[in-house]
């Protein structure tokens, strides 16, 4: 399992003593509307997120680490593969307070680049809500294009990708 320091920032993977940090961040609700839901206690909710996480690491070398900030758990962030899609996804959630300051972007560049020279994987795709604009807007800045609207577990959402050679040749 890989933790990296960014910046500021600590990702590292999740481990089950996160789980309340990680609720509390995962299910605000200012956060929760833009993510799929999940039933009963949210702390339980967080462990078996954890438990996912970290079956990921060791079946493929990746999952969504934690980020934190001076030892405190600001969000997660990083790759996750999609069986609906047989693909990688990068991704982001993160507490309000650490909003606006450009931890996602910090976050995706450097899964971005973990994923493509370090796993060497072909293709990196994101997707969001049509209506939210700062998670677009990071996946801009780092050069992923829209490719098409898609139906994720229910939610109609936007599909950006970026394949390996406009990362490494970026």
């Amino acid at each position: 399992m890989t933790t990296l320091k960014i910046g500021q920032l600590t990702l590292r993977p999740l481990v089950a003593a996160d789980a309340p940090a990680y609720a509390a961040m995962r299910y605000h609700p200012d956060v929760a509307k833009w993510l799929l839901p999940a039933a009963g206690d949210p702390v339980d909710a967080a462990k078996a997120t954890i438990e996912r996480f970290a079956r990921s690491w060791q079946e493929r070398r990746y999952a969504p680490w934690g980020l934190f900030l001076e030892d405190r758990l600001i969000g997660h962030g990083g790759l996750n593969f999609v069986p609906e899609f047989d693909a990688t996804e990068v991704l982001w959630a993160l507490h309000p307070d650490a909003w606006g300051k450009g931890y996602a972007t910090e976050t995706a560049r450097a899964a971005l680049d973990y994923g493509f020279r370090e796993l060497g994987l072909e293709l990196i795709f994101a997707i969001t809500h049509s209506d939210n604009r700062p998670s677009q807007a990071v996946m801009r800045r780092l050069g992923l294009t829209y490719r098409r609207n898609v139906v994720y577990r229910g939610m109609d959402v936007i599909w950006l990708d970026i394949d390996r050679e406009k990362w490494i040749g970026a």
